[in-house]
């Protein structure tokens, strides 16, 4: 006669840049969830994500506003790692907002947390455990309703830009940019053919920017999807990447390194 097999406990990491929510939420897991285990805290988003394919927890509680990476972030790049954990997110987003996608498949805690709220989210993650075809998301959806009522931007996404080459001002479509980079008071603007500068700092440039053509892979750097040859780890387990048609490669943070495992 077998031995019926002893289901392991789930495991969790949790992530806030706050100290105190951290462990306010450490305390109330072990009072709602006492099975749960906790195999690591994090205090940025990139520390988090570090944790989550290292550890290669069940769930992952993350506070949605983090510096370096969001929690937002964070779950984008944790949807095509090899094994993805569940994603609890915690926000202080009003409550009118979350209810737009209670009924989805990625919960929410609003912060501070509610106990009866976090046991009805564990039993949602133990249901969801036992049935993993049910663990799938859409980051799409969760932030239509995270932002349900979006604002208008203010300008509309580039597509041309004026950039300066010596004396002379040249205008470049978008399209044809292959990496923008920060550079003291200026930003380079690099294509196949020259190297421009604007005046526009990289953080506002990045806002005007479609985030599906291009992606931030440094705090000073964003490079355009479609011109990725490749990507590579050099022999300190750093990540870098190849333009097509470029002899320069380019570093990718540790906060970025893991969106191009699978390259």
């Amino acid at each position: 006669m077998m031995t019926p097999a002893v289901a392991l406990p789930l495991r969790a990491v949790l992530a806030d840049d706050e100290r105190l929510p951290r462990e306010q939420l450490r305390a109330a897991l072990a009072r709602a969830w006492p099975e749960l285990e906790i195999v690591g805290e994090a205090s940025h988003g990139a520390q988090a994500l570090h944790m989550i394919d290292s550890l290669q927890p069940d769930v992952a509680f993350l506070d949605i506003r983090m510096p370096e990476m969001s929690g937002l972030d964070v779950a984008h790049v944790v949807r095509t790692l090899p094994r993805p954990c569940a994603v609890v997110f915690l926000t202080a987003f009003d409550e009118h907002a979350l209810a737009a996608f209670d009924a989805q498949a990625v919960d929410y805690l609003l912060k501070p947390v509610d106990e009866q709220r976090l046991a009805q989210t564990a039993q949602r993650l133990r249901e969801r455990h036992a049935q993993p075809q049910s663990a799938t998301w859409d980051m799409a959806r969760l932030q239509a309703a995270l932002q349900p009522t979006p604002l208008p931007l203010a300008t509309p996404a580039l597509k041309w830009i004026q950039a300066s080459v010596g004396s002379a001002v040249h205008f470049i479509a978008v399209d044809e940019v292959l990496w923008f980079r920060s550079d003291d008071k200026y930003t380079v603007v690099c294509t196949a053919q020259q190297e421009a500068v604007i005046r526009t700092p990289l953080k506002e440039l990045a806002q005007q920017l479609n985030p599906d053509h291009f992606w931030p892979i440094h705090r000073n750097c964003i490079v355009a999807v479609g011109a990725i040859e490749k990507s590579e780890r050099d022999a300190f387990g750093r990540t870098r990447l190849k333009v097509r048609g470029m002899e320069k490669w380019l570093e990718v943070s540790r906060s970025h390194a893991l969106r191009f495992k699978g390259m």
